[in-house]
């Protein structure tokens, strides 16, 4: 017996949304704050180097940006994932400001 076509499980257009801003907001919002990260930390490390404090600082942004993929999927409203990012890239923000 066939199962009709409407009664098979298929993702509503607010969940395919979702998961479209949610995707979206992990690739530019998580390289933001990757960027802000790395700038702030490349100025902010009190290295007497300065090539270790950028190649540190890089390599710190990759971790950052892996880690705001991961908390954009893993946060369980779409606002919660916005505000995980916006206040780490804020912060970031402030503290390379008051570096310059």
């Amino acid at each position: 017996m066939k199962t009709p076509a409407r009664l098979i499980a298929s993702p509503s257009a607010w969940h395919r949304i979702n998961v479209g801003v949610r995707t979206g907001l992990a690739a530019f919002g998580g390289y933001g704050l990757a960027l802000l990260g790395a700038a702030a930390f490349a100025v902010g490390l009190p290295f007497d180097f300065r090539p270790d404090a950028v190649s540190l600082a890089i390599m710190l942004a990759f971790l950052l940006q892996l880690v705001a993929i991961i908390w954009v999927f893993a946060a369980a409203t779409l606002t919660r994932a916005v505000l995980g990012l916006a206040v780490p890239a804020a912060l970031f923000g402030l503290w390379l400001w008051l570096l310059k």
